[in-house]
């Protein structure tokens, strides 16, 4: 396969801001139509009532929405969670009549720069980090356009069971998981529902090749005991001991990990280090509500949210409580080429539907 504008093969530095504070409701525009913000008897706008899409951790994003209410008051935050391909489809279904304001996460940039040319997010250049460039140092960090802005870091890799999983038996490549001793003893998310699996599935087709790939994905498949549709869900399923590996983010483990569960995670050799962004919903309900919590998620008070759950965030002011560094894991980066991407993303899913549901 040809590899073209390889501009990504590493993560966000941290240095990318010198500073990223609270911009607040940062709008100057007048109300849209159909903005449910009001003002106050003291005239102070009120933001009202914000639908926010996210396949992320549920308690996390909903603790994210009782922070901003508590900054602002006056909103409220209505989180809508499903894997990340079911709400780009739920989006492209409600694109006459728009449901939500805002749509954080998908495994990465990837779900995002396909739904570009689907009508479905649109541009949002918060003050406080107008100066960034679309490129710091070779690292995509936002898009050109400003449809979606990088807000951590996501690490794709092994969790596993500590309990179960000796270390000198640990997979170190992806071709490791093939290895029979692991049949039956994996589990890894649904490509059709989850953009962490779709991620993996787009990494291996470019890496291998598409013929070698699909054959790889046969074997892989064959080694599964489930394919659940949410991207966390073979996290727990290790964490009970129902898998003895499964194929997640390093946040994913080391949430588990905090939590007193049997739980830690493997980088490895070469895997996607992608940066996971959030996007303005076109014709949202509530546009200055959105704006205002991209403003707040990308703020230090967002950023320090996004730690506590043991996210690598984007801001040099807020550091990670997670052991990975930026250090360890950009040598196992590997490179993408965005372009294959956003003309194959729909593609692949599709295939993959095709040949192994």
């Amino acid at each position: 396969m040809k590899k073209k504008n390889k501009w990504f093969h590493g993560v966000a530095t941290a240095a990318l801001l010198t500073s990223v504070v609270l911009a607040g409701c940062s709008s100057s525009e007048g109300t849209a139509a159909g903005n449910t913000a009001s003002t106050d008897g003291g005239g102070k706008k009120e933001l009202g009532s914000i639908a926010f899409y996210s396949p992320e951790t549920p308690d996390m994003t909903k603790e994210m929405g009782q922070a901003f209410e508590k900054l602002k008051p006056g909103s409220s935050v209505n989180v809508q969670y499903a894997g990340t391909n079911v709400l780009v489809n739920r989006m492209i279904a409600e694109k006459d009549n728009p449901m939500a304001d805002l749509w954080y996460g998908g495994g990465g940039f990837l779900p995002f720069e396909s739904a570009k040319d689907k009508g479905i997010i649109t541009s949002y250049t918060p003050e406080a980090i107008k100066d960034w460039p679309e490129v710091q140092d070779g690292i995509k960090v936002r898009d050109k356009d400003w449809k979606w802005i990088g807000a951590e870091v996501f690490v794709l890799g092994f969790v596993y069971n500590t309990d179960l999983v000796k270390p000198e038996e640990l997979p170190k490549t992806w071709d490791d998981l093939l290895d029979p001793k692991w049949k039956g003893k994996i589990q890894m998310p649904n490509p059709a529902a989850s953009g962490t699996a779709t991620l993996l599935v787009l990494s291996q087709l470019m890496e291998k090749g598409e013929e070698p790939g699909w054959e790889y994905f046969k074997k892989l498949v064959d080694q599964m005991s489930a394919m659940p549709d949410s991207g966390s869900a073979p996290t727990k399923a290790v964490a009970k001991g129902e898998a003895l590996i499964g194929i997640g983010f390093d946040f994913m483990a080391y949430e588990n990990k905090a939590k007193g569960e049997k739980v830690d995670f493997i980088v490895p050799e070469k895997t996607p280090i992608i940066v996971n962004p959030v996007s303005l919903v076109e014709n949202g309900p509530n546009p200055d509500g959105g704006k205002a919590f991209i403003d707040y998620l990308l703020s230090k008070e967002g950023q320090q949210k996004l730690a506590d759950w043991y996210h690598i965030p984007i801001s040099k002011e807020v550091q990670s409580k997670t052991p990975l560094t930026l250090e360890k894991v950009i040598p196992h980066a590997q490179e993408m080429d965005v372009d294959w991407v956003v003309q194959n993303y729909d593609r692949v899913r599709n295939e993959w539907r095709q040949k192994f549901q």
